[in-house]
């Protein structure tokens, strides 16, 4: 297969696998304003549901692990079109389920999905970005990212809430939505310098030599910002429907939306910020947004959860848009897919494990309860990651100044 140039790399090619990144995701965050209707529906637990969510993060952990280097060797171009094929298989699931074996079903198919484009795609996009927007190129990636996320749920909601047909609905509008991102990948120019021989296997969790300085402390910061997204991805609409009291798709959609597209701001600000302090003003974002969050539980304040979710959102985004900066940069270009999907292992480890343990706290607790937990043991984890990043920089000056 014929590989791009830095001459026909165009910004049509670009701004096409760009918006494809998009509309992917956002077929992962879909059912996030569609869970109540399941409930009513079938009767759910909160436990089911994140029984459900569980089964979305297995599929992202296993394409992860599985595939994950896989674009090194087959090419860009054609593991994007396999991740578009399991999010179509996952919207029809969706749409002939019946029950929960088949919402299991359809979760794990958007997990292989999300496995599959998240380091293939966020490559794909920094290698696809023409001379002149080089600069911008991985904003562009982790922006597409998080801004699908962010489309999901609010695409539901409003669906939901204003047309009929809630539990088939969002999902034939994304099958529509995934054939043109078929039709805008198959257009696009391949990236990926392809080997002579090809050997498939799994996903090796190892890191070239000259990444593992930044690796590590940028999966530490990384993992933090993503356990608050797993809680918003998963948890706060119960916390919207029961403690505040909004029970509209619409605003839930629309509050979960805020948190990504905060990100997509918080990663646009990142480069305003001195390289050496971005790690830090993330993570005093998503502390204070963190605390907004616990505080509106007792104050039962929408505003108060609004300015607690802007400020995580924009917190997340700066730490991940300067760790995956700095990954992408140290990496070297054969092994780049293999390090950004290991990244996105430590990342999506903590948007499931720890939501699947909040979820039996909310069954056990009650959502006030397991909401005020979270937000504490979320602080202390961004904190120690805190210390272990200037730590991390301490040791850096102290080499490079012997």
């Amino acid at each position: 297969m014929k590989t791009s140039s830095d001459g026909s790399r165009s910004p049509s090619a670009f701004l096409a696998v760009s918006l494809a990144f998009v509309i992917n995701m956002m077929g992962t965050t879909l059912p996030t304003a569609i869970y109540r209707y399941y409930q009513l529906q079938y009767g759910f637990t909160a436990t089911v549901i994140t029984v459900i969510y569980a089964c979305y993060a297995a599929g992202v952990l296993g394409a992860l692990l599985v595939v994950g280097n896989w674009s090194d060797q087959l090419g860009r171009r054609r593991m994007l079109l396999v991740g578009l094929c399991m999010s179509a298989a996952s919207a029809i699931t969706f749409l002939l389920s019946h029950g929960l074996a088949g919402l299991m079903l359809g979760r794990l198919l958007s997990g292989i999905s999300a496995g599959i484009f998240t380091g293939t795609a966020t490559v794909a996009v920094i290698e696809l970005a023409p001379p002149a927007w080089r600069r911008h190129a991985t904003l562009a990636a982790t922006a597409s990212n998080m801004l699908g996320l962010g489309c999901g749920p609010l695409l539901s909601g409003v669906l939901v809430e204003l047309l009929p047909w809630p539990m088939q609905l969002p999902y034939a509008v994304h099958l529509l939505l995934v054939a043109a991102a078929m039709v805008a990948v198959w257009s696009a120019p391949e990236t990926a310098q392809r080997p002579a021989r090809i050997a498939l296997g799994l996903q090796r969790i190892s890191l070239p030599a000259e990444v593992r300085g930044v690796f590590v402390p940028a999966a530490m910061a990384g993992f933090a910002g993503f356990v608050v997204v797993g809680f918003f991805a998963a948890v706060a609409p119960q916390l919207i429907r029961v403690v505040l009291g909004y029970k509209s798709g619409i605003v839930i959609g629309a509050i979960v939306f805020l948190l990504f597209a905060c990100s997509a701001l918080g990663q646009t600000l990142q480069a305003s910020i001195p390289a050496p302090r971005r790690q830090l003003a993330g993570c005093m974002g998503l502390v204070a947004g963190l605390l907004g969050v616990a505080l509106c539980v007792p104050e039962r304040s929408l505003g108060v959860l609004l300015t607690g979710t802007a400020l995580a959102g924009i917190g997340q985004g700066i730490s991940f848009r300067a760790a995956l900066g700095d990954i992408a940069a140290k990496s070297p270009p054969h092994r780049r897919a293999e390090v950004t999907s290991s990244f996105f292992v430590v990342l999506y480890v903590a948007i499931s494990l720890p939501v699947i343990g909040l979820g039996l706290v909310v069954q056990l607790a009650g959502v006030e309860r397991a909401t005020l937990i979270f937000a504490a043991l979320t602080i202390v984890l961004v904190l120690v990651a805190l210390l272990l990043l200037r730590s991390q920089d301490a040791h850096i000056r102290t080499a490079n100044s012997a």
